[in-house]
């Protein structure tokens, strides 16, 4: 240490000697010989100051010298750790790629997590498609278009004011989760039950009457219940409509940077389509985050070899259950003062031919064409054939 420091004394007194060694001393890494030679003396006069400094212009580094010539010496630049190799003149490169984090939204549900959800509610999709599609007695499609973690206060700003903002309740999760139906499908959903044509009907911006929250409650309970299907493997949820508003501003679940699960599914009623969402605060979801890994969600879907005891035991019970089986005969359009005006005897005109197949519904689903008749007394009917598509059938009506 003491040879630099008397070095540096004695350039000291020129600024432009000071900053031409320092950038030799980093270049090289080690005090020419040259130098050295000149320090044999106390004060070095101006002209053997700039004598040096040409030299140290001219002069090129030197080899490495041998080991243990004082702190900086003998080492050549290339067994440096700068970011910057001054030798080669390469830069360093990281041998890790740099990941952006964003601390407002941390992805607290891992992405084996999301993807069981996906694979349990893509399920559920077609399921409640097909309740809603018989309920409506229209063609319905439901897809899950996405499964995200987002902050409540972005979740609550993407929604539309007003909607169907329903407030539920899931026992035993903690907390409550919410349920948004938007009002480009809500409304021709309700003109369907109201007796609408396959017209799309016009998106009303206004909260909804009482008598529509009736209906749409009906919906609402239909998703609730392949909702719990859903998830019956995972916990036994028993879900409740707290309350019902139109503007979600107004209820606070939990708070604006609380991080939580939203799932959206398209759902596509002839030619208008909207969005059903679910949000799942992460304080609900936390308590059964551990039975969404693929070890559990593994065992649930690996098929087991039926025992003959389970099949005699779900045999009998299908067999013991009713199911309320129906035969429409014909449909017949009247003015009100001819039906005010029937008398016994009268007869109905339809547009149905006597021949025509009838067609019969188990518990409101299109299943069979049959023909009627008598059997043992009794007026009967005798199937003929299975109806294949059952939506065809209840788009045409």
């Amino acid at each position: 240490m003491c040879e630099p420091l008397r070095l540096l004394g004695f350039v000291a007194n020129n600024l432009t000697a000071l900053v031409t060694f320092c950038r030799y001393w980093y270049t090289t890494g080690g005090v020419p010989s040259f130098l050295k030679i000149a320090m044999a003396g106390d004060v070095l006069s101006q002209a053997e100051v700039e004598n040096l400094l040409n030299m140290m212009t001219n002069v090129g580094p030197q080899p490495a010298a041998a080991a243990g010539g004082g702190f900086g010496l003998g080492r050549d630049i290339s067994e440096r750790s700068d970011p910057i190799n001054k030798t080669s003149g390469h830069a360093w490169a990281p041998k890790e790629k740099v990941q952006s984090y964003d601390f407002k939204s941390p992805d607290r549900v891992g992405k084996e997590q999301i993807k069981t959800l996906q694979t349990m509610h893509d399920g559920f999709g077609r399921k409640f498609a097909a309740g809603l599609s018989a309920f409506l007695r229209a063609v319905v499609e439901v897809k899950l278009t996405s499964v995200d973690q987002l902050a409540y206060s972005e979740f609550i700003f993407g929604l539309d004011n007003p909607t169907c903002f329903n407030l539920l309740r899931a026992e035993p999760l903690e907390g409550n989760l919410i349920l948004d139906i938007n009002p480009s499908i809500l409304y021709p959903m309700i003109d369907r039950l109201l007796g609408g044509g396959r017209e799309p009907a016009m998106t009303a911006r206004r909260p909804l009457t009482e008598i529509e929250q009736r209906l749409v409650l009906r919906v609402t309970k239909m998703f609730l219940q392949e909702l719990k299907h859903a998830w019956e493997n995972v916990v036994d949820l028993e879900f409740e409509v707290i309350q019902t508003e139109s503007n979600p501003q107004l209820i606070q679940v939990v708070p604006p940077n609380e991080v939580v699960i939203v799932l959206c599914f398209e759902v596509a009623l002839t030619e208008v389509r909207g969005t059903i969402t679910l949000c799942i605060p992460y304080n609900s979801f936390e308590r059964i985050a551990g039975k969404l890994t693929s070890n559990a969600w593994t065992g649930y879907g690996s098929k087991k070899q039926a025992t003959p005891q389970t099949i005699k035991r779900i045999s009998k019970d299908v067999r013991n259950m009713k199911a309320l089986v129906k035969v429409k005969l014909a449909e017949s359009k009247m003015k009100m003062h001819e039906y005010i005006n029937l008398r016994v005897g009268d007869v109905i005109c339809t547009q149905k031919k006597a021949d025509s197949p009838l067609m019969v519904s188990i518990e409101g689903i299109p299943k069979y064409w049959a023909t009627p008749g008598k059997y043992m007394g009794y007026t009967a009917v005798e199937i003929a054939e299975d109806i294949e598509d059952p939506t065809n059938i209840i788009a045409v009506e």
